[in-house]
């Protein structure tokens, strides 16, 4: 089926052309993890045809799959108060709605999960819903979606989303790595649920996160928010910086290379920017030494992962210092992504939705880390919106959906302006270093400042116009890494220039140069653009009054006010 007529819609990888897998479904889901699985089965659930493709092997890949996780998943008479826990923590730009749909959506979906054959363990014969063991869960999820009839593409990743002459969305095109070639899948809507962006930091389960909903997003004419959120950064051993589960190090005293102890505590509890600044001036090294008994048989169960690199090292965690470091995880624990415009996580593009990190969780978090049970929440709650949402989409599109006229939206990473295959190639992996070594300082990233995110935006840029030249497309290896240098610097440039015009310090966010929460910043960042990038204040125009006793409140209602765009640097 030819997808175009237009000459400057030159088809990815020429020599695989000919062998291109072409399919065809009435939602097709992008991505890997449970917001994708739950997505998938919900729309399968509406009983339409749903093809799911990931980058990796659904149940293995992503964050979830590599260990445990909680769950903000609450008892109903616990509601209210997890509710107001996450409102104060979003500071005034959480959803109060939000939240409470997504609580009570989590709670009401995990007998689904056990039913399918995911056993939580029980207290006094109870299920206990309050984490999951991720490989087993992620097994679970994709067992269901094979025995509800989804179609599953391992080892695919999607590249560029197909759209029709109105503007909507019609399906997506990517390739497969084990059969050499590309595939186009043609599809009456399409969910975006594949992850977040954390750079290639190499934190556990994190490399498939490299942006690239995003990007596809933008590319369709989507946008993005509150991209300012994205520098979450996560403890690590220094001597095995990959693990990224922090709750163990609650029970740590952290100490200089002299021994010194380096406190960190601000009215009895940690000081959440003690370490970065304590890492900014030399070396850190942590010692769990204030785990009771009890405490250790709980965290070394329930986090069990954590410990994997001490035993392979020989290293009592307890009794012995061990250096520690922090891994950039971007927008996986930060809150940035897609920005969603209804009840049912669509987008700004019709036919287009988005899900679970890909898309943004100021609703839930405000710009504070929704990381761990609210994001796992996240995940199972607008996972399953999106998919229906997607699926009545579909349905409303009848026959014509696989008729109409498409053409592919990819830009940078897949086609040159030039069009030229003689012209020399980008180095896709020069481009991840120069992107990372924007992104990855705690001076640069974590402590924000005017100068700072200039200098960085202007570097940016310049890759920014490398990665619009030739990309490199001998191998499906060649296309995917081309087209990932370029979500990883879109992504990247996003989020500093969202950080650039957001002049206070704010949850995750934070501005040396303005130190303090402006109380009248009370507005969501929308940005988008490829050449031009720009930004838009979402005011929230409600009144809150809020005291302890959650007496008065009123939830955030996002209203749109349009400032002028500006322009690239």
């Amino acid at each position: 089926m030819k997808l175009t007529a237009k000459k400057e819609d030159k088809e990815l990888l020429t020599a695989y052309s000919e062998n291109e897998l072409q399919l065809t479904a009435d939602v097709l889901v992008i991505g890997g993890g449970p917001a994708a699985a739950w997505a998938a089965w919900a729309a399968a659930s509406e009983g339409v045809k749903v093809i799911i493709v990931d980058k990796g092997f659904l149940g293995t890949s992503g964050a979830a799959a590599a260990s445990g996780n909680g769950i903000m998943a609450p008892s109903p008479e616990n509601w209210d108060k997890v509710l107001w826990e996450r409102y104060r923590v979003g500071k005034n730009l959480a959803n109060l709605r939000w939240i409470e749909r997504v609580i009570e959506k989590t709670w009401l979906s995990l007998p689904l999960v056990e039913k399918w054959g995911y056993r939580f363990p029980k207290e006094n014969g109870e299920s206990v819903r309050q984490s999951y063991y991720g490989p087993e869960y992620m097994r679970v999820l994709r067992k269901n979606l094979l025995r509800v009839g989804v179609q599953i593409l391992d080892q695919s990743p999607a590249l560029e989303l197909l759209l029709a002459d109105d503007g909507s969305v019609a399906g997506a095109r990517g390739v497969q790595r084990q059969n050499h070639r590309t595939y186009t899948v043609r599809a009456g809507a399409v969910v975006l649920a594949n992850g977040g962006c954390a750079f290639l930091s190499k934190a556990l389960g994190c490399n498939t996160n490299t942006g690239d909903g995003m990007l596809m997003a933008v590319e369709a004419g989507g946008e993005l928010s509150s991209m300012e959120a994205s520098n979450h950064y996560a403890i690590s051993t220094a001597f095995n910086a990959t693990v990224t589960r922090g709750v163990p190090f609650g029970w740590a005293s952290y100490s200089d290379e002299a021994g010194n102890d380096l406190g960190g505590y601000v009215n009895g509890r940690r000081d959440p920017s003690f370490l970065p600044n304590a890492l900014l001036k030399g070396s850190v090294y942590a010692r769990l030494d204030q785990a009771t008994p009890e405490v250790k048989a709980v965290i070394e169960k329930s986090h069990f992962i954590s410990f994997l690199p001490y035993k392979k090292a020989g290293i009592d965690p307890y009794t012995e210092r061990v250096p520690v470091t922090l891994i950039l995880e971007g927008t996986v624990r930060g809150t940035g992504g897609i920005r969603i415009v209804n009840d049912s996580c669509g987008t700004k593009v019709p036919g287009l939705y988005a899900a679970g990190d890909a898309a943004s969780r100021e609703f839930l978090a405000g710009l504070a880390s929704g990381g761990g049970g609210p994001n796992a929440a996240w995940a199972i709650s607008t996972g399953q919106w999106a998919g229906v949402g997607a699926a009545e989409f579909a349905k409303s599109l009848g026959a014509y959906a696989h008729e109409r006229v498409v053409h592919p939206a990819g830009q940078a990473g897949l086609r040159s302006p030039s069009q030229s295959p003689t012209s020399e190639t980008f180095d896709s992996e020069a481009i991840v270093r120069g992107v990372q070594a924007q992104m990855f300082p705690l001076e640069k990233n974590y402590l924000r400042c005017e100068q700072g995110l200039l200098d960085s935006l202007a570097k940016l840029e310049t890759l920014w116009q490398q990665v619009k030249t030739n990309p490199k497309q001998d191998t499906v290896r060649d296309v995917e890494f081309s087209r990932r240098a370029a979500a990883l610097t879109a992504v990247a440039r996003w989020a500093y220039f969202s950080a650039l015009h957001r002049t206070e310090t704010r949850s995750e966010h934070i501005r040396m140069d303005y130190p303090e929460t402006d109380p009248n910043q009370r507005y969501y960042q929308a940005t988008g653009g490829l050449d031009r990038l720009w930004v838009r204040r979402d005011w929230l125009t409600d009144a809150i009054a809020y005291d302890e006793q959650n007496a008065i409140a009123t939830a955030p209602v996002p209203t749109t006010q349009t400032t002028p765009s500006v322009s690239k640097l």
